[in-house]
């Protein structure tokens, strides 16, 4: 499959780059994504964060340098530390000893071999979705910047709804346009001043403390979805990238991620659904 083969030549790319600082926007071209979706979707395929996954492999090929020889010191200047305290700290994190104790007799270290992806058929779990094309619209809402590294972001989303919620009345009485529902949009695609939108649908004026903002027509794909929040909208958004993408026949566009809450999101189940950009291979 091609969607295969541009993810492994992805991760060839970044095995060969190792000691570099990486390139999120040369491993998102590669695999056909942004750099943000590359990381996101990362994330959903392996079970862990790019950085963790970089930082194992590091401290992987680091832990058999030190055993042949090398000096601690040179090591730690090879693989991107300024200092021996700083490398030795994520050396420890990995292997749980410090890395001049690798040559000790009876010293446990761990390997963490390269992933490759594989296809695996799984259809025990329906997933139901349309797509559809929608021309801009404008939304408007309160809004937080996006961090670069997309586990960051994981985290900062529910903040900002648990931030939110006292003005959520007041943004629904905003709404006046499609799609329907309170709204969590990211701008993840650009180069630079990315958002997380909680918003609506409007074309009234923001009040204060909000911000309004043209979402450019794109092609989704529309997911339905109902359980407990954040949990089952991430669980959605893993099924989505693991199960449906890699053989959908489409690539993850350069267009805003939108979640449409059908309705207000509470402590119990919440029907909601999720939009991703998307164009044909």
């Amino acid at each position: 499959m091609d969607w295969l083969k541009q993810w492994n030549e992805a991760l060839d790319y970044l095995e060969e780059h190792l000691l570099e600082e990486i390139s999120l926007e040369t491993l998102g071209r590669i695999a056909c994504c942004g750099g943000y979706h590359f990381q996101r979707m990362f994330s959903y395929l392996a079970g862990m964060p790019l950085s963790e996954y970089v930082r194992r492999r590091r401290m992987t090929l680091a832990a058999a340098e030190l055993c042949g020889g090398a000096r601690v010191i040179d090591t730690a200047l090879r693989y991107g530390y300024e200092s021996p305290t700083a490398f030795n700290r994520a050396f420890q994190s990995v292997h749980g000893l410090p890395p001049s104790a690798v040559r000790r007799d009876g010293a446990v270290l761990r390997s963490y071999p390269r992933i490759r992806f594989h296809l695996v058929v799984k259809g025990d779990v329906e997933m139901e979705y349309y797509i559809v094309t929608r021309p801009a619209f404008r939304i408007v809402g309160l809004r937080t910047p996006l961090p670069k590294e997309a586990e960051e972001g994981f985290a900062l989303v529910p903040q900002c709804w648990a931030e939110a919620g006292p003005r959520l009345p007041e943004l629904l009485g905003l709404s006046s346009g499609e799609p329907a529902g309170v709204l969590g949009v990211s701008t993840c695609h650009r180069e630079r001043d990315n958002y997380y939108y909680i918003a609506v649908a409007s074309q009234q004026e923001p009040p204060a403390g909000m911000y309004a903002e043209e979402i450019p027509g794109c092609t989704w794909a529309v997911f339905q979805g109902r359980g407990r929040l954040p949990e089952a909208m991430q669980d959605m958004q893993r099924r989505i990238v693991a199960e449906w993408l890699p053989d959908a026949g489409y690539e993850w566009a350069q267009a805003a991620d939108v979640e449409v809450y059908l309705e207000p999101p509470g402590p119990g189940e919440t029907a909601f659904q999720v939009w991703l950009p998307v164009v044909r291979r």
